[in-house]
């Protein structure tokens, strides 16, 4: 028997990378191809140049939103907005944290006055027997 593997013909690595990297365009670009599908008056010539970029029509509409916004003018930030804070928050929070805490302190309070009248109730029970007997 000849060995399989002699046989096997050789596998040329994939060109897919493992992980998948998304395009960023740089406004100076954004801006350039946005000039140039500005200029397009023929028609097909718009679908031309997204060929000849590589891009899709979503990319002119959320580019030219962008510019209408002013957007790529100034890059936008990334990460968590920056909370403003305002002393009608803090003071809101203050209150409601004292207002939990009351409640809270009452409802203790109301919970051992129940248990002081099922205490009494308890002993005057027990107290109440023995008298009636020696009368």
């Amino acid at each position: 028997m000849v060995a399989a593997s002699s046989r096997r013909p050789v596998v040329v690595p994939t060109e897919v990378s493992p992980k998948a990297k998304r395009r960023t365009f740089t406004a100076e670009y954004k801006r350039q191809v946005l000039s140039e599908a500005d200029a397009c008056v023929e028609s097909g010539a718009i679908g031309a140049l997204l060929r000849r970029e590589g891009l899709y029509s979503s990319h002119l509409v959320e580019w030219r939103r962008s510019r209408d916004r002013g957007e790529l003018d100034t890059p936008k930030k990334r990460g968590p907005k920056p909370r403003v804070t305002d002393e009608r928050d803090a003071t809101i929070a203050t209150l409601e944290r004292q207002l939990r805490q009351q409640k809270a302190r009452a409802d203790r309070a109301e919970a051992l006055v129940e248990l002081q009248k099922k205490v009494a109730a308890l002993l005057s029970l027990s107290g109440d027997e023995p008298n009636e007997r020696s009368s």
